[in-house]
């Protein structure tokens, strides 16, 4: 602050045309500069408006004691107020909160250090090379709760009010299985001994981002061709087909043809809307198809169909029959079952982790609780973990960046569960606003961690095929229920054209969006209801969302264990028990 001088303000004062010869007057106004903190031209300015609003009062030492009342003092508390609360008032991260707290116990510390308690009066532990910190205390200061406090994504920190009231907590909704009498408690040393392994190889998996937005229409059609001539080729082995007739040939015959299903408009397929468009070498053209004579079906745009029927006039096929899929042969595992195998305990859950009122990680702390308590092997935790969807990320008011938002959101996952020391794989979803949206989506990429906790850590593409204990698993975020409400599904995402709010990239889906196998396991999150099915022996998994608007969701467990073939030669489903439970 500048030194307030006679000369400085009689110099301000003749600005305004203000005379003043008083030495007195020159006097007290410095004396006023120096007691309020403010500086020649703030005092002089703050004089004008005074007085203006007092009809042109003259300067003088009355009416500067009466300003000083009036204006000056009031001025000052305000300010020595604003000073006062302005560290505590504003919002404050995670580092901010840990740095406040270092601070004042350096400062209790430092006043200790100068005093003699007597004894039994010492409340706190003095922190000393002898006597360190407690492990307990230094938890606390990285507890998931402070890394996920609301304060530090948005200035909105209320809570949701009716997800905190929620009911029915650790209900079981669905159950799978021999659950009778089930132990839902991981093995006495979790994450021990369990292998996670990419079912291709990492080599063959996508690991890594890429570029993306340069498809050509020319490229993107190579692939769906070479898509119904490799289905068709399996078809037509399969059921012994000799072969394809084009589909617009006018046949008095019956004829047999293969295609794909569309619809003959962007609106929703069903049994009047129903095209066949045949492939490059059955011509390559569009017939309706009349389903009336079919006993049951079930269609859906992108699928690969052989059907049987009469086409007279080459303008319009009636189908008489349809064939079915062929389903993928399961993985056969070559290591063989040890007799004192325990089965693997596997937690699944899908976001958002936050109600859809609130930023505040609530769910996401409820959930790391359970992992606590049960102990599971496994944890596999899909997003949206930054979810584009959530009104206050829309309306952009959050004050971190979505990239630290989700470090932070990974960091407390990784050390809310150090004392588990549970195996955990993070699945990207489109959703997630920070990451690459894009279907196939590489995996996410976190640099901060630790060597032991990124032993603990698998961060896998969306979608993936996993090798979990020998047993497959089928993992994507994508809601491909909710886009095509049907159950055979022959590879992640077999829907053409796709959902609006999903970016096909067809040439890396064609490399990594097939599924090479069926899976034991599907894991298939959606906005649909949440179920546990057996559906041709692969264990489709909806175990529905964290969170559902401002409401609870609902979680999966299950148990699993590579199994050895029955005596009869049939397959056994290695997963032995599942349930959903609202978190």
């Amino acid at each position: 602050m500048a030194e307030v001088t006679e000369e400085s303000l009689k110099s301000e004062l003749e600005m305004f045309g203000i005379p003043c010869q008083d030495e007195s007057v020159l006097d007290k106004m410095v004396e006023q500069c120096i007691c309020n903190r403010i500086q020649a031209d703030e005092m002089v300015l703050e004089w004008v408006a005074y007085s203006t609003t007092k009809n042109g009062l003259q300067l003088s030492m009355a009416s500067l004691e009466q300003f000083d009342h009036e204006v000056l003092t009031k001025n000052h508390k305000s300010k020595q107020g604003f000073r006062k609360e302005e560290p505590y008032s504003r919002t404050l991260d995670i580092n901010s909160l840990q740095d406040l707290i270092k601070a004042e116990e350096e400062e209790e510390n430092l006043l200790d250090s100068y005093c003699t308690p007597a004894k039994g009066s010492q409340k706190r532990v003095l922190t000393t090379p002898e006597h360190p910190q407690s492990k307990r205390t230094a938890v606390l200061l990285t507890s998931p709760g402070l890394l996920l406090s609301p304060a530090s994504f948005s200035p909105s920190l209320t809570p949701s009010q009716k997800y905190s009231q929620r009911g029915s907590k650790g209900e079981v909704v669905v159950t799978f299985g021999a659950t009778q009498g089930t132990r839902w408690v991981g093995r006495k040393a979790p994450g021990v001994g369990v292998q996670v392994d990419f079912l291709e190889g990492l080599e063959d998996s996508l690991h890594c981002s890429y570029k993306y937005m340069f498809q050509r229409l020319r490229d993107v059609r190579n692939v769906l061709t070479e898509k119904v001539e490799e289905l068709g080729e399996v078809l037509r082995s399969h059921f012994n087909i000799e072969e394809f007739s084009p589909v617009s040939l006018p046949a008095q015959d019956s004829i047999t043809v293969l295609g794909q299903v569309c619809c003959d408009s962007n609106g929703k397929l069903n049994a009047q809307s129903v095209l066949l468009e045949a492939g490059p070498e059955q011509g390559g053209q569009q017939v309706p198809v009349v389903l009336s004579e079919l006993k049951e079906y079930s269609l859906f745009p992108g699928q690969v169909v052989v059907m049987e029927g009469m086409n007279t006039t080459g303008r319009k096929l009636v189908a008489s029959k349809l064939y079915e899929g062929v389903p993928l042969p399961f993985y056969t595992s070559e290591v063989k079952m040890e007799g004192d195998e325990e089965p693997t305990n596997v937690l699944v859950a899908c976001g958002p982790y936050t109600p859809s009122d609130s930023l505040t990680f609530d769910p996401l702390l409820d959930l790391i609780n359970i992992i606590v308590r049960d102990r599971p092997d496994i944890c596999i935790l899909l997003g949206p973990y930054v979810d584009s969807k959530h009104e206050q990320i829309e309306k952009a008011q959050v004050t971190e960046t979505f990239e630290a938002i989700f470090t932070r959101c990974i960091e407390s996952i990784v050390d809310g569960t150090r004392c588990v020391g549970c195996r955990l794989v993070f699945v990207p979803s489109q959703r997630d606003i920070h990451h690459h949206f894009i279907y196939p989506q590489p995996p996410f990429t976190l640099t901060g961690l630790s060597k032991d906790q990124a032993q603990r850590v698998t961060l896998v593409p969306d979608p993936c095929t996993l090798l979990i204990d020998g047993v497959t698993f089928g993992l994507t975020s994508t809601d491909i229920l909710f886009h095509m409400s049907a159950e055979e599904i022959s590879s992640y995402y077999p829907l053409y054209p796709p959902a609006e709010e999903v970016n096909m990239d067809y040439e890396k889906f064609q490399s990594f969006g097939q599924l090479p196998i069926t899976p034991d396991v599907l894991i298939v999150p959606s906005e649909l209801r949440y179920f546990v099915k057996d559906v041709i022996g692969c264990v489709f998994v909806n175990p529905g969302r964290l969170t559902k608007g401002q409401a609870g969701g609902t979680y999966g467990r299950l148990l699993i264990q590579r199994n050895a073939p029955s005596e009869d030669g049939k397959r056994v489903s290695p997963c032995l028990a599942a349930h959903v439970v609202k978190i």
